[in-house]
């Protein structure tokens, strides 16, 4: 009799277990949309990733003792030498992969952050390994390599000129 339900179908906890294996959980990163107001109009900051040079937004894990807007504050000193003034509350949201060692990718969603940039660093912890570069909303659109990005930037595109029309 032992025999007959060691042959039992394997139960879906089992199953589950093994397709957790294959799907990541989505997780979750913070970006900064970093901007600053020229004589020309509004200017994006982007960078490249270090490792395959793709031009993002500054982005990168939750810090647990900072709030989120806090933690896009923190990747756009670290990653562009930036500091500025960020709204509290997230401005986008979209889907990413983030590119781990070997080539393995795990889903992210990421929450973006506007920040309105007042100040720009000589020196900051990643200088070097990335490139920074400030551009017109629409080569940024051009340039970002996420569609999740190109969306935001053409999102923050319409948001500015409707608050300049307001204005």
């Amino acid at each position: 009799m032992a025999a007959a339900e060691d042959m039992k179908a394997p139960s879906t906890t089992w199953l589950e277990s093994v397709v957790g294996l294959f799907i990541k959980p989505t997780r979750l990163q913070i970006a900064a949309l970093c901007y600053r107001m020229t004589v020309s109009g509004v200017e994006v900051l982007l960078l490249t990733s270090r490792e395959k040079g793709r031009w993002i937004l500054p982005k990168g894990w939750p810090e647990l003792e900072l709030e989120a807007h806090e933690t896009a504050l923190l990747e756009a000193y670290e990653e562009a030498g930036v500091r500025g003034n960020a709204d509290r509350q997230p401005y986008a949201k979209f889907a990413s992969y983030k590119g781990l060692e070997k080539g393995l990718q795990i889903r992210t969603t990421v929450l973006a952050f506007r920040i309105e940039v007042t100040e720009i660093l000589e020196d900051y912890p990643e200088k070097g390994q990335r490139q920074v570069e400030w551009m017109s909303i629409d080569e940024a659109i051009q340039r970002a390599d996420e569609q999740g990005v190109k969306r935001l930037l053409k999102k923050f595109k319409k948001d500015m000129a409707r608050s300049r029309i307001a204005a």
